[in-house]
């Protein structure tokens, strides 16, 4: 007969629940789903472009005609949100074309809108991609001038929810460029929009690839004078507090997977939607190591998309959405 403590060991064998894959399924806490994945699409000026990035084998720029297709296809995947950038023809020193109403992403939002009205038409806020020099504001003795930025952030806003836009998301690190677009949005009779604030974006090595894909890199310094130092964790919680209460509905961690212990911490102490970014280098790294037959690609991307999900994030924005809802599909 066996002994008491013995028989109490085996019956706490976790392994039992782990015996089949239906099992695992059943119990599984963290689950990834189409349903929160955002797709990032580049949007170029001019007409007929898919233009593959170097940087980011697999990801496209588009123009505005090819849009419908593309935010088509992700929508039979079952992702049915997206977030835009666009990459303008002209740059000036205050990014005017960021907020002009015939500009690249009002145009784009109202091309989507028109085809696909359903899909969540999410607006990254800031002027990088539009001034010649590549900053995320206006430029004055050369430094960023943060109040002279808040309202030109805010008139992009205003420029992207009259499109159609349902989410507007500032990215520009500026402080109080949350409560400055909510200012405007209600001035304009827009106070039904989403405000998803980048309130936690850190000053990072892994935007390479992004820069490339959005044309957006610095002509001079750099952005660590107003994006997050990497090593700070208390100070990103004080950054989304703050959003919070300027009127942030969604606040966000960027990058993802370096900063899963910022999500969870987030997670922790506030209960609005956290999204997380799984950003250009973290995908790019990834998609070339599978390239080069090093890493399986799929179970890699996967696993990525789990943990950040299983850190606290509700909302995951990944250029691997579209690749991630096929392959679950292929595993139910």
């Amino acid at each position: 007969m066996p002994e008491e403590g013995h028989r109490s060991k085996k019956e706490r064998r976790l392994r039992r629940l782990r015996s089949s894959e239906d099992l695992r399924a059943l119990v599984r806490e963290s689950r990834v789903h189409p349903s929160s994945l955002v797709a990032p699409i580049f949007v170029k000026e001019g007409t007929g472009i898919v233009e593959p990035i170097d940087a980011m084998p697999g990801v496209n720029r588009y123009s505005v005609d090819r849009l419908p297709e593309q935010v088509e296809r992700l929508a039979k995947a079952g992702v049915r949100s997206i977030l835009l950038f666009g990459l303008p023809l002209l740059k000036d020193e205050l990014g005017s074309s960021g907020y002009s109403p015939e500009g690249v992403i009002p145009t784009a939002i109202r091309e989507i809108k028109k085809h696909r009205p359903g899909t969540v038409v999410m607006a990254d806020v800031c002027l990088c991609e539009y001034t010649s020099h590549g900053h995320c504001g206006v430029v004055r003795g050369g430094t960023v001038d943060n109040d002279r930025t808040l309202p030109l952030l805010g008139r992009a806003a205003v420029e992207y929810a009259r499109a159609g836009a349902d989410v507007v998301a500032p990215s520009a690190m500026m402080d109080g460029q949350v409560r400055a677009i909510r200012t405007q949005l209600e001035d304009a009779g827009l106070d039904d929009r989403i405000v998803m604030s980048y309130s936690a974006k850190y000053a990072s090595s892994f935007y390479g690839p992004f820069r490339e894909a959005a044309d957006s890199k610095p002509a001079f310094g750099d952005r660590r004078a107003y994006q997050m130092d990497p090593s700070n964790s208390r100070e990103a919680l004080r950054e989304i507090e703050q959003d919070i209460e300027e009127g942030a509905d969604i606040v966000m961690v960027k990058p993802a997977l370096a900063y899963l212990d910022v999500i969870s911490r987030a997670r922790a102490r506030f209960d609005v939607p956290i999204a997380a970014y799984s950003v250009s280098g973290e995908y790019s790294m990834v998609r070339a190591a599978a390239l080069n037959g090093w890493l399986d690609e799929a179970g890699v991307a996967y696993e990525i998309l789990t943990a950040i999900k299983r850190a606290g994030a509700d909302i995951i924005i990944t250029y691997y959405a579209e690749q991630v809802a096929d392959w679950l599909s292929q595993r139910r």
